[in-house]
């Protein structure tokens, strides 16, 4: 991810150039950025953010580092996009949003790249038109060709389920209330021990349900679709993005392998956008408060997996700072 997003500012978005690379591994750092002139190559974090010409720092660390990062680049007075999950656990979220509100403003935007692809888009502008009615469920699907060594169980709810989690609070413009979390009998294509595929249920404040199928270990291709259901039609996304090519034998639609390939148009309006609302003195997109409540219906939802039971989500109050939910 962070090499995809060296290779984007570098070629696809204008305004901004890479000044610093940091990585544990100095290779792979130099690796990122070979051919890039003038770019100081680190294994330190703290060490990029103090190189020369560093103006706003772009996170894409394992989710675990995000928190350190964060906080250092807050004390540089520096803008950040921080991919998801902004901080995996609640309370290393909630940290981040204190320390960003007693700054008094944002500096913070949460890489929720679903917002800025454009069948999202058409939707959320759809529902907020209120020409189908009410909102009354969400069906999302959310396939991978297969999961990484060592991803677990409970990852397929606070990684893979975390993009449906921002999803639904902004396409719906309220919070998520409540997690369940049913076992589908496992495909024999998932790593032993994991729980794979998974059916989470999720309730809105003003009852919407909202489900997702998330499957990472389907083997054929990666999938994302959103059905809204509301009280006069319904409309859904996901489906109509790929190519399909015509031949004697027959039709064939392509189907994404990644979500690089999927998503990549999203990726790219959402860096422009943060560097275009950067450059200008303002930070736009989702906060940090959306990453906070992301990872704590995350955490809700882990706990539904483990109890079989229905969890409560409960929000720490929410500072000035934040809008209801960023739309």
């Amino acid at each position: 991810m962070g090499a995809d997003h060296v290779r984007r500012l570098d070629r696809v978005i204008s305004g901004a150039r890479v000044a610093a690379v940091a990585d544990p591994d100095a290779e792979r750092a130099k690796a990122a950025a070979a051919g890039l002139a003038g770019v100081a190559v680190h294994t330190e974090p703290g060490a990029a953010l103090d190189a020369p010409g560093v103006g706003a720092v772009l996170i894409a660390s394992p989710g675990p580092a995000h928190e350190a990062a964060l906080l250092a680049a807050f004390a540089r007075n520096l803008p950040v996009l921080c991919e998801k999950p902004m901080v995996p656990d609640p309370a290393g979220a909630l940290r981040v949003v204190a320390a960003e509100a007693r700054l008094g403003r944002r500096l913070a935007q949460i890489g929720f790249m679903r917002r800025y692809d454009a069948e999202y888009l058409r939707l959320k502008a759809l529902l907020d038109g209120g020409s189908l009615g009410r909102p009354l469920m969400l069906h999302c699907v959310h396939r991978n060709v297969s999961s990484p060594p060592g991803f677990t169980s409970a990852e397929l709810i606070n990684s893979s389920v975390s993009h449906e989690i921002d999803a639904a609070r902004w396409l719906l413009g309220e919070e998520l209330t409540a997690v369940t979390v049913r076992r589908p009998v496992s495909s024999g294509g998932a790593p032993a021990g994991l729980v794979d595929p998974q059916f989470v249920l999720f309730e809105s404040e003003r009852g919407v349900l909202v489900d997702v199928e998330v499957f990472v270990n389907c083997g054929f291709g990666y999938q994302v679709r959103c059905e809204a259901v509301c009280e006069a039609g319904s409309a859904r996304v996901g489906e109509e993005h790929a190519m399909v090519v015509t031949r004697a034998d027959g039709a064939r639609r392509e189907v994404a392998r990644d979500y690089l390939v999927r998503f990549a148009d999203a990726y790219d309006r959402e860096v422009q956008d943060w560097v275009d609302a950067t450059r200008a003195g303002r930070v736009t997109g989702p906060s940090a408060w959306d990453g906070y409540a992301a990872s704590l219906v995350a955490e809700a939802g882990v706990r539904a997996l483990e109890s079989g039971g229905r969890v409560a989500v409960e929000p720490a109050p929410r500072p000035d700072l934040y809008a209801a939910v960023s739309r």
